[in-house]
Order: C-alpha cells, then structure tokens, then sequence
C-alpha cells in the first residue's frame, strides 16, 4: 500500500508542476478575428447582418399594421412579452418594399424588428476578408463595409446601429399626436 501512496504523490506533484508551467508558457499568436455573419438577400441582392447586432431571429409572425407615415414602418410585433415596431429592411435600404416577408430579425441594441425577405445562411469570413464601403449611394448609405466570402460574393454589411439612429431621426421630425 506504500507503493500506491507514494505513486500517487508523485503523480499528483507531476500534474502540479504542469499545472504551473503551463501559465509560464508563451502563448500562441490568436488566429485571425473572424466575422460572424448571417447572409440574407433583399430582392435578389445578397447581403449580411452582423451577428452581434443581432438579438434573435424569429420565422414571421403577425405584424399589427400601424397608420403612420413613415414608409418603412410595417407595425408591431410581439417578442418575448415585449411588443416592438417592425421595419421593412429593404425600404430602409432604398429598395421596393418587401412583398414576401419571411423572417423578422430583432436587433441587440433597442427594441426595434426588421423585416426580412430570405435568409440564406450563416458566414464566418476573415476579418481582412471585410472591406471599407467607399462609396455611400443607395442602397449603400448604411453599409460601412462588404464581406467578400470564399465564393468571391461581396456582401454589402448593413449597420443596423446606423439604421436605428436613422429611425430615431425620422420619428423626432413626426408631428406629435398632441399637435394634429
């Protein structure tokens, strides 16, 4: 039984000693930042939305139209108790209105839905795969940059946080309902 307590012993000041000399290694560079995308189209433009600017993705639910007069407005849709407005994203991006919704795609930073016409599928492409958007025109005023995947697609990024301060601008300028 001696035996046994003393392999034990060394095994466990060998698993000690690991234990600290793996904190006195160098580590190894990162390997490459990646963006996590998820590919959608408008029409039968591709585009993509970051991952991170994403809550949820839902399949359509009912939208409860809304009389207002901002276009893109499409209504009010419920998420997880909580009722939020829901914004066709192809009229934000200056296309025609979306005919077919299919998914709704909440946003992280406020409580807004943006409707989308079709998903296509999740891209994770290198960050120096990401290019600036040089130039600002429609449809491309909210997009800061494209993706170019594998397939050599370039993928407008749509800034939704851009979008949102948009929608806030567009609301203050609302007459108000005390006003009419």
């Amino acid at each position: 039984m001696t035996g046994s307590v003393a392999s034990l012993t060394e095994r466990a000041a060998a698993m000690r000693d690991a234990f600290d000399r793996s904190f006195a290694e160098t580590r190894l560079p990162n390997p490459p930042s990646a963006e996590d995308l998820l590919a959608i189209r408008i029409g039968t433009e591709p585009y993509a939305l970051r991952l991170s600017e994403i809550a949820a993705l839902h399949p359509l639910r009912r939208i409860t139209p809304l009389p207002g007069s901002i276009p893109a407005l499409r209504g009010l849709a419920g998420f997880r108790g909580a009722i939020v407005p829901v914004y066709d994203l192809a009229t934000l991006l200056g296309h025609p209105p979306a005919e077919a919704i299919r998914w709704l795609a909440t946003a992280a930073s406020e409580p807004v839905a943006f409707a989308i016409t079709a998903v296509d599928r999740h891209l994770r492409v290198a960050r120096d795969a990401v290019i600036p958007n040089e130039t600002g025109e429609q449809p491309y005023r909210y997009v800061r940059e494209f993706a170019r995947t594998t397939e050599g697609v370039a993928h407008p990024i749509v800034d939704l946080p851009s979008i949102i301060d948009a929608i806030k601008r567009l609301i203050s300028l609302q007459p108000s309902a005390e006003g009419r």
